[in-house]
């Protein structure tokens, strides 16, 4: 592909995703929803983090049987500390702290 060719496709999401966006946010945003829509929306970030890292988890790179042992622990570390916790941010935080230690031990 040509560069003038890439650039189109870039612009062209780019609008894509502001004309959803806006729809959204723009058109609906001012006027009140009802209180089972805002209900739904609050599990939107418990949906789609799982759905975005699942594959990295369950899928390991081409050739390999299963995940490396690193992204395991940090998945079990992130998993055992959002039940604990019930906190978001402190599972993500203790899973990216226990992927960056167990990468430094294990040199991968």
């Amino acid at each position: 592909m040509s560069n003038s060719t890439i650039w189109l496709i870039i612009i062209g999401l780019g609008i894509g995703t502001f004309v959803l966006r806006f729809s959204f946010l723009g058109l609906i945003g001012r006027k009140p929803m009802p209180e089972w829509v805002l209900r739904l929306l609050r599990y939107t970030p418990v949906a789609v983090i799982p759905g975005l890292m699942a594959p990295a988890v369950l899928l390991p790179n081409e050739g390999e049987a299963l995940p490396d042992l690193p992204t395991l622990v940090a998945v079990l570390v992130t998993l055992a500390v959002g039940l604990w916790s019930k906190k978001a941010i402190w599972a993500m935080g203790a899973g990216a702290a226990a992927l960056v230690a167990m990468v430094l031990i294990t040199g991968h």
